[in-house]
């Protein structure tokens, strides 16, 4: 049943800015609530004027219905997290190998595939429809247990969620699937099978899955292909008037969005979204597969552009081969990050929520872009990468690779870039020789579905 909660953010209250919102600010629109000389409550959001110890800021408050007077406490954590798949989350000799090294590096959360790219749930579940189609693949057999002794090591797990394209429930639920005109299943380039994003079915499904991840102890959901597919194949699917209802593409993924979110925050849940990086800024890019930067960023609790610098194709940040040089690429996408999401918040006077931005980033090796526009991925480039993070303002990211093979020598043990700290100190002993303060500084897609998530 849907629970109709909106949901506090971290400490329950959000000071919306550009990217960040630091814990003192919040704790000052706390103190300036009850007091402020104007307010207006808009779609569960309480809108305040005046706030702020110079009556300059507008903040935005998340409001409990008035039935659920609270929601379960949530501890939020700044992620510098990488991804693990089933199988290697099954293998505790496996596992261990990756996370030692991890550790080392500062690296404090892992993603685990816990309905994974096939549609396959990684381990065994109480879900009704989970088991009625037969979806678990046991490739962890205790999922409750791992996670306990992760949180042991004081990291911070993460579910993550394939969405849409899922070729077992395809194949078990057609009638819940994107077809062709012969009636057959649309499937990609890859083969893979993909669900109907109209369908509150699917939806509800998607909903089943999240409550597992909590009764299992996740702390967070996050989805992945949550988005119609964007292959130009995809203009071949018959959709049924009667299930869209006069709806865009855009409009069924926010509404899926705050379905979920509100459904699983009222839990205890972080709930976030993986989107591509084109989406940001991009009108055309965004309508095609129904994310929306700005507006899923008024939902959830984190939005995760994926921003590896392969899927950009030459042009884009002004360089002619964005692989190639991964620390432009990775500012220049948070910059224009950062700048749309600003002017979002400025269009509509501060009055929505705004998630925090945490980007996928890249340690994987291109080679199918061919000669000459690919690098190989390593220690330096991941630093290279952790680096733009940094100097663009942001505190969290995450790791992608499908061989969950990482290259973590260049990061220091609090998970920032050492070489960040060489270019700071560096830059520091210049200003100092030259008498001078030093001042730091503070996609088109790509055809490889396969370094894809």
């Amino acid at each position: 049943m849907k629970k109709m909660l909106f949901a506090f953010s971290m400490a329950g209250i959000l000071l919306l800015s550009a990217c960040g919102r630091p814990a003192a600010e919040e704790t000052e629109a706390a103190e300036t609530t009850a007091e402020a000389e104007r307010a207006q409550e808009t779609s569960g959001v309480l809108v305040i004027e005046d706030a702020g110890e110079d009556k300059n800021k507008t903040i935005s408050v998340r409001i409990v219905d008035s039935s659920n007077p609270a929601l379960p406490g949530r501890e939020a954590k700044k992620v510098r997290g990488i991804y693990i798949t089933g199988p290697v989350a099954g293998n505790e000799e496996v596992l261990n190998g990756v996370l030692d090294g991890a550790l080392a590096a500062g690296i404090n959360a892992v993603v685990i595939d816990f309905k994974e790219d096939q549609g396959r749930i990684t381990c065994p579940v109480s879900a009704a429809t989970v088991n009625e189609i037969g979806a678990s693949i046991p490739y962890v057999r205790d999922m409750k247990s791992l996670i306990e002794s992760l949180k042991e090591r004081d990291l911070y797990v993460i579910a993550r969620v394939a969405a849409f394209r899922d070729s077992y429930l395809a194949e078990k639920k057609p009638e819940w699937s994107l077809t062709l005109p012969d009636g057959s299943l649309y499937r990609d380039r890859q083969g893979m099978a993909w669900v109907d994003p109209y369908r509150h079915e699917v939806w509800d499904y998607l909903l089943e899955v999240g409550n597992e991840a909590k009764e299992l102890g996740f702390d967070e959901v996050q989805f992945d292909y949550l988005r119609f597919p964007n292959e130009a194949s995809a203009g071949q699917v018959v959709y049924d008037d009667a299930v869209i209802r006069g709806r865009s593409k855009t409009d069924t993924i926010l509404e899926c969005a705050n379905y979920l979110y509100e459904n699983l925050a009222s839990q205890g849940l972080f709930v976030s979204a993986d989107v591509f990086g084109t989406i940001i800024g991009s009108g055309v890019d965004s309508s095609a597969v129904g994310q929306d930067y700005t507006e899923m960023a008024k939902i959830l609790d984190y939005i995760c552009p994926m921003i590896y610098p392969s899927h950009y194709s030459s042009g884009n940040f002004g360089l002619e081969h964005p692989d190639m040089e991964p620390y432009k690429t990775i500012f220049g996408a948070l910059q224009k990050s950062g700048k749309v999401l600003l002017d979002a918040s400025r269009a509509d006077n501060h009055e929505s929520r705004q998630a925090i931005v945490r980007p996928w980033l890249q340690d994987f090796t291109a080679t199918y872009l061919g000669e000459g526009n690919y690098i190989t991925y390593g220690a330096a480039e991941v630093a290279e990468e952790v680096r733009a993070v940094q100097d663009a303002g942001y505190e969290e990211w995450m790791l992608w690779s499908a061989a969950n093979k990482y290259h973590l020598e260049g990061l220091s043990a609090d998970g920032s870039s050492a070489a960040a700290a060489e270019v700071s100190t560096e830059t520091s002993e210049e200003g100092e020789t030259a008498g001078e303060d030093a001042d730091g500084t503070s996609e088109a897609e790509s055809a490889a579905e396969t370094a894809q998530q």
